[in-house]
């Protein structure tokens, strides 16, 4: 069921209500009795009841198991390390020339 945010016009109350689509909007404010009480548009609210979705949408899902260092090749390893960086002298070889 949606929730529904409703202020009064006279007296600035304001209050949640937990409403069925098809149910009437509340017409009189429950601080001062005005009818000048409407109903807000804000974000959309929502509750989580239960033990929770994920418990049951992803309970057999099989998560890969990660590969410990141990396991890898020292090949795969010497290429995913950095690469250096260039020597300084080599960074800018126009310079030695006067």
């Amino acid at each position: 069921m949606p929730i529904y945010e409703y202020r009064c016009g006279s007296c600035s109350f304001e209050k949640e209500y937990l409403q069925k689509v098809t149910d009437a909007p509340v017409a009189a404010c429950p601080a001062c009795g005005s009818d000048a009480y409407a109903k807000l548009i804000s974000a959309a609210g929502f509750q989580l009841k239960g033990s929770g979705w994920y418990v049951t949408d992803f309970k057999n899902g099989a998560k890969p198991k990660a590969k410990p260092d141990a396991e890898v090749p020292a090949a795969a390893k010497s290429e995913t390390a950095a690469p250096t960086a260039p020597a300084a002298s080599a960074a800018c070889p126009a310079s030695s020339a006067d």
